[in-house]
């Protein structure tokens, strides 16, 4: 049997605890998959806060790149986070120039990537960043890096039975069912000819 809930807010807004919390309602032993690179000292006591709250009661796998890896075995999986896993992958397809990557070849090989990971029976927990409900950034790196997540996240979320909308630490569904409409495939990126 396979479930999916996608957990999705701002920083800070009691994300990861929400999930943490939900995971452990529905095992005791759930397995928290950890795809942050930790690459300075604040990163460090940010992941080490996690770590503290979480306790010995989970199985801590990090994967910060190939989630079809991780076999959950058909337990409970906590993915934290969709944005850490989205990072990671775009910015291993950077040029050694600099050259930004081609956004679709990036959308492309998360999804194969989460859709081969997902095809394992098991409960996943995704949690994201809405990253795009700032303004619009003057950096074009940064744009093109929150279109990606946007997409990401709309993919995520169509095929999740639940979405949960975090706010100020509290937890709203927006989605409770599987959506019945049939999945489209999708937006192009602009750079494509894609509208809003």
């Amino acid at each position: 049997m396979k479930r999916m809930i996608l957990i999705t807010g701002g920083q800070r807004s009691g994300k990861s605890k929400y999930a943490e919390q939900l995971a452990l309602s529905l095992s005791e032993h759930p397995v928290y998959i950890a795809t942050a690179r930790v690459l300075d000292e604040e990163m460090q006591r940010r992941v080490s806060k996690h770590q503290e709250r979480r306790g010995p009661c989970w199985q801590t796998i990090e994967q910060d790149r190939d989630l079809k890896r991780v076999d959950v075995g058909g337990g409970v999986a906590l993915i934290d986070c969709v944005t850490n896993w989205c990072t990671n992958r775009y910015l291993d397809m950077c040029g050694a120039d600099g050259a930004l990557p081609d956004v679709d070849d990036v959308y492309e090989e998360l999804t194969a990537d989460f859709e081969q990971f997902t095809a394992q029976d098991g409960t996943f927990i995704f949690v994201t960043n809405e990253i795009g409900s700032g303004g619009i950034s003057v950096n074009a790196m940064m744009r093109q890096f929150t279109d990606l997540q946007g997409w990401l996240n709309q993919y995520i979320a169509s095929k999740a039975d639940e979405v949960v909308l975090m706010v100020c630490g509290i937890g709203v569904n927006i989605k409770t069912h599987p959506d019945p409409s049939p999945k489209k495939p999708h937006p192009q990126p602009l750079s494509k000819g894609r509208g809003e």
